[in-house]
């Protein structure tokens, strides 16, 4: 989660989020823990406003089978398993097992431990042994960025008709603007422009937290 967000005018990021409901005294307490245990890499964590949004998004959905890509500290998961259908299942896809501790730590809080599923291991490895079939109904990628590609690929034919993929960070800060970007920014851009052209969803980058894309699988 970025202290400020570049691609919109001074003063206006804190705007919408003191406009949008604010997080609850627990993802306020995860906020705190994972700044204070993991220092820089709290940037990695959603912010308040894309949490509430995709809460909203799966229980309008009516989501029931939710896959995410990128795990970190379990914000996005908490935000994701709250909007479950009943009956509902989140699987969620990480290398790191001390990042994810502090996940499932607040997935009990939250009380959300019994809808969620952790795979922990390198992602690509986890989608392509999942069945074929196309069972999800709403996906989130928000993991190493030269890897979107890949998971993109897997993810898509998996994803039933009017599925959704959510696909984060697709500004990485304005650095995809860079004349000679570096990798990550690369792979960002690249994949920006692939799914784009990718004439199996149609598709809205949304400028929410470091950039949002939306995208909806055709029937």
């Amino acid at each position: 989660m970025a202290s400020d967000i570049e691609h919109l005018a001074p003063g206006l990021h804190d705007y919408i989020v003191a406009h949008s409901t604010p997080p609850d005294p627990l993802l306020a307490s995860l906020i705190a823990a994972t700044a204070q245990r993991y220092g820089n890499h709290a940037i990695m964590q959603i912010g308040p406003e894309q949490g509430h949004f995709m809460t909203m998004l799966a229980n309008l959905m009516g989501a029931r089978a939710v896959i995410e890509v990128g795990t970190f500290t379990g914000y996005s998961s908490i935000c994701l398993a709250r909007g479950l259908a009943p009956g509902g299942r989140l699987i969620c896809c990480d290398v790191s097992e001390e990042w994810t501790s502090l996940a499932r730590e607040y997935w009990a809080k939250a009380g959300v431990s019994d809808r969620i599923e952790l795979r922990l291991g390198p992602a690509l490895g986890t989608l392509r042994a999942l069945p074929p079939d196309p069972a999800f109904d709403l996906a989130f990628i928000d993991a190493d960025k030269t890897g979107y590609q890949g998971y993109w690929d897997e993810l898509v034919p998996r994803m039933r008709p009017g599925g959704v993929i959510l696909v984060d960070n697709t500004f990485l800060h304005q650095r995809i603007f860079q004349a000679d970007p570096d990798p990550d920014a690369a792979a960002i851009r690249a994949f920006n422009d692939q799914v784009a052209a990718d004439g199996r969803v149609e598709l809205v980058m949304l400028p929410i937290g470091d950039g949002l894309i939306i995208a909806r699988t055709k029937g």
